[in-house]
C-alpha cells in the first residue's frame, strides 16, 4: 500500500507563484522602458543610501505590478510588507502598518484606489513628511499626537488610476503604467515557466499558449498549467502546437484569446441591447457578472482588440464583434444571422 502523504501531489501548485515569479530585474520579461526607469531609480537610491521615492504602478491585472514591487524591495535589500486597500478599514489599521515599518522598508498596497478617503488623508503626511498624526480619546478630551516614522517607500498598485485623488497621485514621485504584452514576450515567459516546472514544451506549443493569453503573463501561466494537465492525461506529457490547440479549445478559448464570458458579453450587447449603447450595470445583470469585473478584467482587452468601444452613452459593439459571433452587422437594429 502506498503510504506517501497526499499533500506531496500538490507541491507544484502550492509553489507555483513563488517559483514562477521573477525575483530580479534581469529575469523580468517585457515592460522594457518601465523596467529601465525603475532600475535607474533603484540604483540611484542605493548609491545615495536613501529609500527610493514612492512608486505608483498602474495597469490591467496580471501584468506584473506585484512582481515588480517584490523585485524593487529585493534590489533595495528591504523588507516588503503587503496589504491591500479594501483590508484597511480604519485609521488604526493604517497606523499599525506604518508604525511597524523600519527604515528603508517597502509598504506595498494593492488596489490602492479602493482606500477610503478618510484613511487616505492619513497617508499624506506619512508619505511627504514621514509623520503620522493620530487622534487620542474623543470629545473634549480628544488630542492630536504626531509620531515620527522611519523613511520608507510606499508602492501602490492599481487597475484604475483614474479613481485616485489628485492629492494622492502627486505624492508618488514615480508613476509607471504597465501595458499588455506582445505574443513574443509571452512566449518567452511560457518557455521559462515550463522550464521551472519541468514541463516539456515545443516552441510552437508555447507560441499557441502565448497568443491566446490576452497579453497577460498571469493568464499565460494559468493556461500553461491547464494545457500541462491535458497533455499529461490525453497525450504523452509533451506540449506541442496541436496539443495546446486541443486543450485550449476544450477550455473554450478561441484563437484570439476570447473565452466564454467575453463572448457572452458581446452577445448580450448585440442580441439583448441591439448592439448598444448599454450601461455597464445593465450589461452586468444580463451576463451575471459584477460591474467592476467587467470594467477591470474583460473590457480592456475587448476594447484593445477592437471588439468593443466605450461611449458617453454606454458600451457599443463594433463590426468586428458581429463577425466574431457570425452575426450580420446592423448597428441599432436587431442582428440577423449571416
Amino acid at each position: 500500500m502506498d503510504e506517501r502523504p497526499v499533500t506531496t501531489l500538490n507541491k507544484p501548485d502550492v509553489a507555483l507563484e513563488i517559483t514562477l515569479r521573477p525575483s530580479l530585474f534581469s529575469d523580468f520579461t517585457g515592460q522594457a522602458k518601465v523596467k529601465e526607469r525603475l532600475e535607474i531609480a533603484v540604483t540611484a537610491a542605493q548609491q545615495r543610501g536613501e529609500a527610493i521615492d514612492h512608486i505608483l504602478l498602474s495597469g490591467p491585472p496580471g501584468l506584473g505590478k506585484t512582481t515588480l514591487a517584490n523585485i524593487i524591495a529585493k534590489a533595495m535589500g528591504s523588507s516588503l510588507k503587503n496589504t491591500s486597500g479594501p483590508t484597511i478599514e480604519k485609521a488604526a489599521d493604517l497606523a499599525g502598518l506604518l508604525t511597524n515599518l523600519e527604515a528603508g522598508d517597502v509598504l506595498f498596497i494593492d488596489e490602492i484606489h479602493r482606500l477610503q478617503k478618510t484613511i487616505e488623508e492619513y497617508l499624506y503626511p506619512a508619505m511627504e513628511d514621514f509623520k503620522l498624526d493620530i487622534i487620542i480619546d474623543q470629545g473634549p478630551n480628544a488630542r492630536s499626537v504626531r509620531l515620527n516614522l522611519p523613511r520608507f517607500t510606499l508602492i501602490g498598485a492599481t487597475t484604475r488610476s483614474g479613481l485616485l485623488t489628485a492629492p494622492l497621485l502627486t505624492r508618488f514621485g514615480i508613476r509607471e503604467r504597465l501595458d499588455y504584452y506582445e505574443a513574443a514576450q509571452l512566449q518567452k515567459i511560457v518557455v521559462r515557466s515550463a522550464r521551472l516546472l519541468n514541463i516539456e514544451i515545443e516552441e510552437a506549443g508555447a507560441h499557441e499558449i502565448a497568443r491566446r493569453s490576452r497579453g497577460t503573463p498571469r493568464i499565460a501561466n494559468n493556461l500553461l498549467r491547464r494545457v500541462r494537465d491535458y497533455a499529461q492525461v490525453r497525450g504523452d506529457g509533451r506540449i506541442t502546437a496541436p496539443v495546446a490547440d486541443l486543450a485550449l479549445a476544450m477550455l473554450e478559448i478561441d484563437e484570439n484569446g476570447l473565452d466564454e464570458m467575453d463572448k457572452r458579453i458581446l452577445e448580450a450587447i448585440i442580441v439583448k441591447f441591439g448592439g448598444g449603447p448599454v450601461g455597464v450595470s445593465s450589461l452586468a445583470v444580463a451576463v451575471g457578472e459584477e460591474p467592476d469585473t467587467i470594467e477591470e478584467v474583460y473590457e480592456p482587452y475587448l476594447i484593445m482588440e477592437g471588439y468593443l468601444k466605450r461611449t458617453p452613452q454606454g458600451r457599443v459593439c463594433t463590426e468586428l464583434s458581429y463577425q466574431k459571433l457570425g452575426l450580420k452587422f446592423s448597428q441599432g437594429a436587431q442582428p440577423g444571422l449571416l
